[in-house]
């Protein structure tokens, strides 16, 4: 299909660049904030395909991984609740979210994901869908999701994508995503925060974060 090869063109991107800015060692530690228990896609669970040290990454999540574990048997895994992480500070060298913290609830709740992102890992790269891009790649509907937030979860809760409506996602504007970054305390980050945008055809189809 057309939108899984332009999904894949762009994990790849981001792939890339998380290798270009994060310059993971042999030895380094990887925390992978977000997989995938069952993969709808073959671009799900992307950096666990790709990255040629798997036993350096630990997987967190809040699904089951019966699944996860058949097919990634090298790879740690550890269940939460979707909160506090259940690691020490600093215990990983690099931390990995592709696509997740649109799902992890309110304001609120996304900028206690990447305080919990910044306080176990060292450096920190995640990415995140572009609000305003004009197709949304969770419901495959165009525009629909440049509606309030209200508007957006009605029209939703009458169609079959009625899944997609409340706390299931939550999409962040350039705007959002700054503020919730300069509400996440990151100045103890001698590197700073920086911000790029991957285009499509010229519109930012999804932001990278990268913190060092």
């Amino acid at each position: 299909m057309i939108t899984q090869a332009i999904s894949r063109k762009n994990r790849i991107r981001k792939y890339n660049l998380f290798l270009e800015k994060m310059k993971p060692s042999a030895m380094d530690k990887i925390l992978d904030v977000g997989y995938a228990n069952k993969e709808y896609s073959p671009v799900d669970n992307f950096l666990e395909k790709s990255y040629p040290y798997p036993s350096n990454i630990t997987a967190l999540g809040i699904e089951a991984c019966d699944l996860f574990k058949q097919h990634y048997p090298n790879i740690e895994v550890v269940r939460y609740d979707g909160k506090i992480f259940p690691f020490e500070d600093k215990q990983f060298d690099i931390g990995w979210s592709n696509a997740v913290i649109e799902h992890v609830g309110n304001e609120e709740c996304q900028i206690q994901f990447v305080k919990e992102l910044c306080r176990t890992c060292k450096k920190v790269y995640f990415t995140t869908p572009n609000r305003y891009f004009p197709f949304e790649v969770h419901t495959r509907i165009p525009f629909l999701h440049w509606s309030p937030k209200k508007v957006f979860d009605k029209i939703l809760s009458v169609t079959s994508k009625k899944w997609a409506a409340g706390d299931y996602m939550n999409l962040l504007s350039r705007k959002s995503l700054e503020r919730i970054l300069q509400k996440s305390d990151l100045d103890v980050f001698a590197g700073g925060v920086a911000l790029h945008r991957n285009k499509f055809f010229g519109f930012t189809m999804d932001f990278s974060v990268i913190i060092m």
